[in-house]
């Protein structure tokens, strides 16, 4: 975790050096002050610290416990967490993401009539993928 803290904290040098070197430039080439450019870099610089300061407190408060990626004798099984329960036979997902797609598609291109079409689908697809487990097949 430490060599995420300092890879932070030196993006956030890095971008404090460019805001500074962009700026000199453009008030040589052009004689005044870019100010899109130079908000836009200034505003990394304070993403960048403020990534930096939140992950430094983080490590601080795990009290200095490294992550599997930092120490050499972890194993793969270090780093592996719970992801959840998937259902790869499930045609929901496929279902609530054509609804979302026709819903989407109606509000891009006017066609008002899709919309309560793709609403109701998605309605469908969402109930239907969060009671699947109880009914069918593979209820529990």
């Amino acid at each position: 975790m430490r060599s995420h803290i300092g890879i932070w904290w030196l993006l956030a040098v890095f971008f404090a050096v460019l805001t500074v070197g962009y700026t000199v430039w453009n008030l040589i080439s052009h004689g005044e002050v870019e100010w899109v450019g130079t908000m836009a870099l200034l505003f990394s610089i304070f993403m960048a610290a403020m990534v930096a300061f939140y992950v430094q407190l983080v490590y601080r408060a795990q009290k200095g416990v490294e992550l599997p990626e930092d120490r050499d004798d972890a194993d793969i099984d270090d780093g592996d967490s719970e992801m959840g329960e998937f259902s790869p036979w499930s045609w929901w997902p496929i279902v609530l993401a054509g609804s979302a797609a026709v819903a989407i598609v109606a509000i891009a291109v006017g066609a008002t009539f899709l919309l309560p079409i793709g609403i109701g689908v998605l309605v469908i697809a969402i109930v239907g993928w969060v009671y699947e487990y109880y009914r069918g097949y593979f209820a529990r």
